[in-house]
Order: structure tokens, then sequence, then C-alpha cells
């Protein structure tokens, strides 16, 4: 596998404070706004803001994903709640800090230590996570069934 990959995503302006992005690879689209607490803001579209956490709690996600195959971890569901907080800081607005909190529902034979140990690791091996000065929390819950 290479070390190094690309992801290629395009936004087009539609009106306003709006605008869609798309990818070459991807069928899907995505309406952007600016958030409402902003001028101009729309309510009820996916912001800058939103995906930026969505983009570190997914991520969390897929590394959980790869780090449990890896362990031989068996689980039963996964789901996570994301929480960004914005602020003004040194007169700039800024995601400073986002709560991770994953639900993860693990069988009876697995032990939550591990499942802990193995969200933890997640966090840590998170490319997204790694990548932001933003502080990110992990406050998980875990069930056993």
């Amino acid at each position: 596998m290479n070390d190094t990959h690309y992801y290629e995503v395009n936004l087009l302006w539609d009106s306003e404070t709006q605008g869609t992005l798309s990818s070459p690879i991807i069928p899907n689209h995505i309406e952007v706004a600016t958030p409402p607490e902003f001028p101009n803001g729309i309510k009820e579209k996916w912001t800058p803001e939103h995906l930026f956490v969505a983009s570190v709690s997914s991520c969390l996600m897929s590394t959980f994903l790869l780090i449990a195959e890896n362990s031989k971890f068996k689980f039963i569901s996964f789901e996570c709640n994301a929480i960004g907080k914005i602020e003004k800081t040194d007169g700039k607005y800024a995601v400073t800090e986002i709560t991770l909190k994953p639900i993860l529902v693990i069988p009876s034979s697995q032990n939550e230590n591990k499942a802990k140990r193995v969200l933890e690791m997640s966090k840590k091996a998170c490319a997204i996570s790694n990548s932001t000065k933003t502080t990110i929390n992990l406050d998980p819950l875990i069930n056993i069934q």
C-alpha cells in the first residue's frame, strides 16, 4: 500500500452563502452553507463546521474498524456522537475542541478494557485528528450484551 494518498473535492458556489461539494469519484453531492450563527447564514444545511466535526468522527470509526479487525476484537455495533466547540481565540474563530462520544456494544465474550484500549488507539491513529490543533476528547460508552 502506498504511503501517500490524495482526495479531490470540488466546490461550486450556488447562490448567496451556499454551494455544492462534489468529488470526481463519488456520485453523491453535499450542499454546504454558512452556518446560521454568522451573517447571511442558512439554517438546516451542512456547514464547514459540521463537516470538520464529521471528518474527525468518521475517521475515528474507520480507524477503529481497522484496529478492531487487526486486533481480532469483536463488537456488535458502533456509533458516535461528536460535538464541536467553536470560540473566538486571539480574535479569530476556531474549532477549539471536539468531544467524541462513541457507543460501542460488545458481546460478553469480549473484555471492556480491551474495548477502551482499541478506542484509544483509534483516536491516536486517526489521520484527521493528527492533522489538527483542535483538542480531541474521547468519552466512550461501552455496553456489554
